[in-house]
């Protein structure tokens, strides 16, 4: 390229070529491995079989997807695995924010896991309802649980179903199970509607209640206390010694105006402290007392085989909403209602009825 300003014309004024542009690709940039193809499902569950955790993971995770194609995949291995699951301890453990259920969980799990065993923690981390993220940071609080090799932690996200209970909890629960972990916790986010489905899915449900944090009868809700087969009072260490027992004598009195159980059994009161690990023993010696209570009476089949005709329904009502929701006339529908309800032409109801009535006569004549 000519540069007229270097003319002799133009003494003094000299214009340099510039230097070379480098690429606007990096030259060092390496290409990115391909994704590795997904595995088969016999060899996901010979992996799970064997007790092999990265299988576990990647089965876990095809679980909590959405794409169509892991749904298939995971549904196979899920029925592949039943076969070999049903023969753990599952745990569910709950208590408000702050109760300490991350730490107790830690000692809990090591006092299990002293006497030999495999521990699964199931943790239901709440997502955001705006960005639909979680932290997933419960694995970060046990910290002595997540190095023990006898133990696998899997925090999961709630991705906005009931409550917070993660959508997919008891189907990890079945391939915990089959790969030899005779032990499982279910923590729930906190106290609130995902009780309800946290105990339909475990054996004994532990409520973690802590004392000194205002009025303690907040705490007695009967919904909550009717579940519980069991209830600990956290942080009986120093100075809060004295209100952890008055605590644990005003719920021991709160237990007796409630009708008597479907198991028969009676729900305990202890205190413990989580993180000076002062009566873990104690708590899980009332829980061996209950699990060879209910098998004695034989409520432990009754109770499992409730949860699985409960679990029924509740997929089935699953697929219904997923199915009315990813109907492309549904969805139009469902603008078009939105809009009417918004400018006052319909009451919410009745736009309600003219979408279902219209899915329905399109379902009927299919």
């Amino acid at each position: 390229m000519e540069h007229p300003e270097n003319d002799s014309q133009y003494i003094g004024l000299t214009v340099n070529g510039g230097v070379e542009q480098p690429p606007i690709v990096n030259p060092y940039l390496k290409k990115r491995p391909r994704r590795k193809p997904l595995p088969t499902a016999s060899e996901l569950v010979e992996g799970i079989l064997k007790g092999d955790i990265t299988a576990l993971s990647r089965a876990v995770t095809l679980v909590e997807s959405l794409a169509p194609d892991h749904y298939a995949l995971a549904q196979e291995v899920i029925e592949k695995c039943l076969p070999h699951s049903g023969n753990s301890r599952r745990i569910g453990i709950t208590g408000v924010p702050g109760a300490g259920k991350s730490t107790s969980i830690d000692v809990f799990g090591l006092h299990v896991l002293k006497d030999g065993g495999k521990l699964a923690v199931l943790a239901i981390d709440p997502s955001s309802e705006r960005t639909k993220g979680s932290i997933l940071g419960d694995k970060t609080r046990m910290e002595k649980l997540s190095v023990h090799p006898g133990a696998f932690i899997r925090p999961s996200p709630s991705a906005g179903s009931l409550g917070g209970v993660a959508r997919k909890t008891r189907e990890t629960i079945v391939l915990c199970e089959a790969a030899g972990y005779n032990n499982i916790f279910v923590e729930t986010v906190g106290v609130g509607q995902s009780e309800t489905a946290v105990h339909s899915m475990v054996d004994f449900f532990l409520l973690i209640q802590i004392a000194g944090a205002g009025d303690e009868l907040q705490g007695i809700k009967r919904g909550i206390m009717e579940m519980a087969d069991g209830i600990v009072i956290n942080k009986a260490d120093g100075d809060n010694v004295g209100p952890a027992q008055l605590a644990q004598a005003q719920y021991r009195s709160a237990l007796h105006l409630f009708p008597p159980t479907a198991s028969g059994w009676r729900p305990e009161v202890l205190t413990y402290s989580g993180y000076y690990e002062l009566g873990i023993p104690e708590v899980w010696d009332m829980i061996d007392r209950y699990f060879a209570f209910v098998k004695e009476n034989g409520y432990f089949e009754i109770k499992r085989q409730e949860q699985a005709r409960w679990w029924m329904y509740e997929t089935i009502d699953e697929q219904l909403r997923k199915h009315f929701y990813d109907n492309p006339a549904i969805e139009t529908l469902l603008k078009g209602a939105e809009a009417d309800v918004l400018a006052h032409r319909k009451s919410s109801f009745a736009a309600a009825a003219a979408v279902l009535d219209h899915y329905f006569n399109k379902s009927s004549e299919a």
